[in-house]
C-alpha cells in the first residue's frame, strides 16, 4: 500500500489486524517502531493481551497502542501532542473501527501527572532527542497496576534505576528497547 504524499504506512503485524495498514503523518523524530522489534515486544509479552489496560504515552504513529488492540487489549490510550499525527490516529481508530483504542490529546508528562487509571502496560517511546527518563520512571508508579509492564524504547540502553528491574532487553541497529517492571511499593490500594 503506498502511502500518502507527506504520510508513512506500518503494517499490523499479529491479532485482528494482522497485515492491516495504518497512515501516519511523518513529523520530525517520529520513527515508527519496526516490524521486528514489535514482533519480538509481543513475543515477550504473549501474543493474547486480551482484558489487558495499555498507555501508549508518545503514540506518534499508534503503531505500538494498535498492535496492543489488535492483540485483545480491552483498552487502549494512545496520547500525542503533534496536530497531524493525531488526525491520523483518529483516522485509523474509525477505520479500524477501534472501539478499545481512545486518542488523547496532550502532553505526555502532564497526562500521568493528571492520569488516575492505572494499566496493564505502559508504552514508552518518545523522541530520542527528549531527555525524559528520569522523570517518566519516577512519575510511572501511580499510574501502574500490580505486575504491570513497561516497554522503553531508545537511543541508549537505560540503566537500572531503584524500583525498576530490567525483564528483558534488545537491541536494533541504533534503538535500544527493554521491558522492564517496578519492583517498588506505588502506596496505590
Amino acid at each position: 500500500m503506498a502511502a500518502a504524499a507527506g504520510g508513512g504506512v506500518v503494517r499490523i503485524i499479529g491479532g485482528a489486524w494482522r497485515s492491516r495498514h495504518i497512515r501516519f503523518a511523518e513529523r520530525p523524530g517520529l520513527r515508527p517502531t519496526s516490524d521486528r522489534v514489535r514482533e519480538t515486544l509481543f513475543n515477550w509479552l504473549g501474543q493474547d493481551l486480551e482484558g489487558w489496560h495499555c498507555l501508549d504515552l508518545f503514540a506518534g504513529s499508534g503503531a505500538l497502542g494498535f498492535e496492543a488492540a489488535s492483540r485483545g487489549a480491552a483498552r487502549v490510550v494512545l496520547v500525542e501532542h503533534d496536530a497531524a499525527a493525531l488526525r491520523a490516529l483518529e483516522a485509523n481508530r474509525q477505520a479500524l473501527q477501534a472501539a478499545a483504542v481512545t486518542v488523547q490529546r496532550g502532553d505526555a508528562l502532564k497526562f500521568l501527572h493528571q492520569c488516575r487509571e492505572r494499566f496493564d502496560l505502559v508504552l514508552l517511546d518518545p523522541p530520542f532527542a527528549l531527555d525524559c527518563w528520569p522523570q517518566l520512571l519516577r512519575d510511572l508508579p501511580p499510574c501502574l497496576k500490580p505486575g504491570a509492564m513497561v516497554y522503553c524504547e531508545s537511543g541508549a540502553a537505560l540503566q537500572p534505576v531503584a524500583g525498576w528491574t530490567v525483564v528483558r532487553q534488545g537491541r536494533a541497529g541504533q534503538v535500544f528497547y527493554q521491558l522492564l517492571q517496578n519492583t517498588a511499593e506505588t502506596g496505590a490500594p
